[in-house]
């Protein structure tokens, strides 16, 4: 991932706000994404973050579940490398 600058708080607080989805399994994934990256994410995970949230949940879902490989605008290496972060199993 480019180096970019850390999020400040009030834009990751939106971020989360826009982040909130329909399904909880989705939630439970990104709960758990910020819980661990919060305080280390950049402009470039953020934007790739947004393009992920712009799909709908259940396409989401298979994305995170592993159903479905990124594809197109998706399989940029920002938006693969945030997949990965939200997929990582919990410690």
């Amino acid at each position: 991932m480019t180096d970019s600058p850390l999020l400040d708080p009030r834009y990751l607080s939106k971020l989360k706000w826009r982040c909130r989805r329909g399904l909880l399994e989705n939630d439970l994934f990104i709960q758990r994404f910020f819980d661990r990256y919060e305080v280390s994410l950049t402009q470039a995970h953020a934007d790739a973050l947004e393009r992920l949230m712009d799909l709908s949940d259940n396409d989401l879902l298979d994305l995170l579940l592993g159903r479905k490989a990124p594809t197109d605008d998706l399989a940029s290496p920002d938006v693969v490398a945030v997949l990965n972060m939200l997929k990582a199993p919990a410690c």
